[in-house]
């Protein structure tokens, strides 16, 4: 069954999917609801070095002490967490809910 679809699929020189093409309204939808797109500046941050809750909580102009006050811990706890590379699944949805981003844009 082929159902028609607006998106287009450009191949690559090897044959294989490189672009998509969705129409701009659709795009704009997308980009407006967040649908786990992660910002370029996000991305940056943590090729330079960031975690992607520092990268995040940088971009999004927000403290330490901040994020800490929404979660119901100290400064010095939440830099803890922030600084880690192992978060636990619960702290990761925590810190997300926080930053009010998915925890599947946190979790990259």
């Amino acid at each position: 069954m082929n159902v028609p679809t607006n998106i287009q699929i450009i191949n690559g020189a090897g044959g294989s999917p490189a672009f998509v093409v969705i129409p701009y309204d659709e795009y704009i939808a997308s980009y407006s609801a967040g649908h786990g797109l992660i910002p370029h500046d996000v991305i940056s941050r943590a090729v330079d070095g960031a975690t992607p809750a520092k990268a995040w909580r940088e971009h999004l102009g927000l403290t330490q002490a901040e994020i800490a006050q929404r979660l119901g811990v100290s400064q010095s706890a939440y830099a803890q967490q922030e600084n880690s590379t192992r978060l636990r699944k619960a702290s990761v949805q925590k810190i997300a809910a926080a930053l009010g981003i998915t925890q599947q844009q946190l979790d990259f």
